[in-house]
């Protein structure tokens, strides 16, 4: 409902702002819809970084882009890059995995897909988002967190060799397999030759013949994590066959039938396409080209393998309908280049012996041995895809050392961090996650005093520390729980979980020493009874626009409410009217704090201005004459940073945009009087300092204490 608020302010003020609008005497043209993308929540502008930062004419429009993306309501993205999450189809109850999820552009619109019906607060599916890379499952956290999602986990593997994780279901340890997987590979960007003037200088054939193995390996074992009947996708932003028909006819050789390239040249009816192709040659760096595995002489046999070459088969050629794949073409529609194939598992991969469907029962497939609950473990880990049978031993003796620890903390509800070595070689240790004990006498104040409903999945509470006073209370989904305690020695977790609960001093005199976070309060509301104060329109215009509003400003019905009310955190809802069709209507859900004669609203600075925009307030000179100052010097660190800037790869250089908005709009978000984070940035920027000393570089660490995060080279 919040999207369709923006796309009508968008449409009936920002873009109607600027018709007619002449910039640098150039005519600015109107931003235009994505004729493919569904529901016109898609729009592309042709104006580059530079005029949008610097033209004052723009700056109001550029302000509202800003501030909107740092609320998680806008994504910048490339055109192309938004189709491999249209094409996987996904419901909100499908387990998702996104193997090389970083820096998140597509795993946001993921989690956006999952939380397709608002009113479900937790919905059977989730995402886990995977990238090999430590600093960028950071950005990957800082995109995700904008969402405010109950079921993504951020997780931080080499996406090859992904470990099987295993759930629990009634009792059993089962697989977890995938309904849908996004697989889009690190790959040689050839085809962001337009924007990305670095490919003009570094490219070379050699680059697709060394990522040609990677980007195989990786789809193999995306398939081998793939449930029967589940869909993957493979998409790179290259034009090279190498990286693209060759990876798909290899995979669909070696699974003898298992897989077939879906058809569809229906689904994003408007989308330019070409299809796949079916013959190609290899060339070296040298410019020596072969058509043949046979022509290869023996000395080059390491650079180029037989996997690269077409299948010279007709007959096979034929069954594999490499046509099926899609290749986006820059001129087509102007954008960039990309290759997309979809692909759906008929039956497990041939290397796999025996493999449950996705809601078969487990104990079926070991009718020749009885399977103890001591190794109930291995019992599925037999099952799993493992590329070879000495890993498989491997990871069974690992897991036999390791099953009486896990025992024994599952049963106290907490998933540490791996313990193997090699995982602390890189990257910053992460803090347990710890779930609430079921008589944790934390809990029963919070339930009494918000009078959550007997439905509550108290049981999805967690925090991240294990002694010591718990300042956060984080939830997650239970499928998200499940997959937590099952799978903590073999998992490196970067962050999962929402802030629904901070701890506040001030409210112990009042009953609970729990404030809500506006981040959890719409995975919370549906639970909570009590300490709801419905609110008018006008009343929501005061609570955003002043900082500590005297009861007496607000409306006689909020009076009355208040009037009975104790002291400490409450809800503030806001239900639209359909008699009022000029108001807003989307329910608008806020935390707020009742003092003892004022009322005050708990909400980052940005989300206050997005609600205050789709009320119709004008937030903008407002916010110029409190920052003028400030902006004057981040504007010159902007003017710095676009001319450096200009023509980079939006999705590779994303922590810039990260950097960006730190410098127009984190400093204020961290100061503002609204905003309680402050004191959890002081404490983060400590315990930065602390885990830097050991780091040999600095990022800023996404972590359970802090409301903002940055990420810093």
């Amino acid at each position: 409902s919040h999207a369709k608020e923006i796309l009508h302010c968008l449409k009936e003020k920002y873009f109607r702002e600027l018709q007619d609008l002449e910039v640098d005497g150039q005519k600015v043209e109107m931003p235009q819809s994505l004729s493919w993308y569904p529901e016109e929540l898609a729009w592309h502008t042709n104006l580059s970084r530079k005029i949008l930062r610097k033209s004052p004419q723009l700056e109001k429009f550029h302000q509202f882009l800003v501030s909107e993306t740092e609320c998680g309501n806008i994504s910048r993205q490339e055109a192309v890059s938004m189709i491999p999450p249209l094409l996987l189809n996904v419901d909100p109850h499908h387990k998702i995995l996104d193997m090389c999820a970083a820096p998140g552009s597509k795993t946001a619109q993921l989690i956006e897909m999952l939380h397709a019906d608002m009113s479900v607060p937790f919905p059977k599916g989730f995402v886990i988002a995977n990238d090999v890379d430590n600093k960028r499952c950071y950005l990957l956290v800082h995109q995700a967190k904008r969402l405010n999602s109950p079921c993504i986990m951020v997780v931080n593997h080499d996406a090859s060799s992904i470990p099987n994780l295993q759930i629990d279901v009634d009792g059993r340890k089962e697989v977890l397999f995938y309904d849908r997987i996004l697989c889009d590979v690190p790959c040689s960007g050839d085809g962001t030759m337009r924007k990305n003037i670095d490919v003009w200088k570094k490219w070379t054939t050699q680059n697709s013949l060394q990522l040609h193995g990677l980007q195989l390996r990786i789809a193999t074992r995306g398939v081998e994590q793939l449930a029967e009947g589940g869909r993957m996708v493979y998409s790179t932003c290259s034009l090279n066959p190498i990286e693209n028909e060759a990876v798909i006819a290899s995979l669909l050789e070696k699974s003898q039938g298992a897989l077939e390239l879906a058809d569809v040249s229906t689904e994003l009816p408007g989308l330019k396409r070409m299809p796949g192709i079916t013959k190609w040659k290899v060339m070296l760096k040298d410019g020596q080209w072969f058509e043949e595995w046979k022509d290869v002489p023996s000395n080059r046999q390491t650079q180029i393998r037989p996997t690269m070459f077409p299948i010279k088969d007709e007959e096979k050629l034929k069954a594999m309908n490499l046509e099926r794949c899609l290749r986006i073409l820059p001129h087509h529609q102007n954008t960039g280049g990309f290759f997309v194939a979809v692909l759906i598992k008929k039956s497990p991969m041939p290397w796999n012996k025996r493999q449950p469907k996705v809601h078969q029962k487990l104990p079926q497939r070991t009718g020749d041995t009885k399977v103890t609950a001591a190794n109930s473990d291995n019992g599925s880990e037999c099952v799993a895809e493992e590329p070879t049978l000495a890993e498989n031993e491997e990871s069974k003796k690992m897991q036999e050392l390791q099953n009486s620890d896990t025992e024994q903390s599952k049963k106290e509800g907490v998933c540490g961090p791996p313990p193997s070595k090699k995982m602390k070689l890189f990257g910053f240790k992460e803090d347990p996650f710890v779930f609430l004990p079921e008589d944790d006498p934390l809990f029963l104040p919070i339930q009494k005093f918000y009078a959550l409903d007997p439905s509550f999945p108290k049981m999805n509470l967690l925090t991240r520390t294990q002694e010591g006073k718990k300042r956060q209370l984080y939830m997650v989904s239970k499928e998200l729980r499940n997959v937590l305690l099952n799978n903590s020695e073999k998992m490196k977790v970067i962050n999962t979980g929402i802030k629904v609960w901070s701890r506040n001093s001030d409210g112990e005199q009042f009953g609970c020493a729990f404030r809500l976070a506006q981040e959890g309060i719409y995975t919370l509301y549906p639970f909570i009874h009590a300490r709801i104060i419905n609110v008018c329109i006008e009343d929501v215009k005061i609570l955003l626009t002043q900082e500590n509003p005297f009861l007496s400003k607000f409306s006689s019905e909020t009076q009355k409410k208040v009037k009975d009310m104790a002291m400490g955190s409450i809800v503030l809802k806001y239900d639209p009217d359909p008699e009022k069709p000029d108001d807003l209507q989307c329910p608008i859900v806020l935390c707020g704090w009742q003092g003892k004669t004022s009322l005050r609203a708990f909400v980052p600075k940005n989300e206050r201005l997005h609600y205050l925009r789709m009320m119709g307030v004008e937030v903008f000179k407002a916010k110029r004459k409190e920052e003028e100052s400030e902006s004057k010097t981040a504007e010159e660190v902007q003017h710095g940073l676009a001319q450096t800037e200009e023509g980079m790869d939006v999705e590779d250089k994303e922590h810039d945009l990260v950097t960006k908005m730190e410098a127009e709009i984190g400093e204020e978000s961290s100061h503002s009087p609204v905003e309680s984070s402050a004191m959890e940035v002081e404490n983060k920027i400590e315990d930065l300092d602390q885990s830097s000393k050991n780091a040999n570089s600095h990022v800023n660490q996404e972590s359970s204490d802090t409301d903002t995060s940055n990420v810093k080279d």
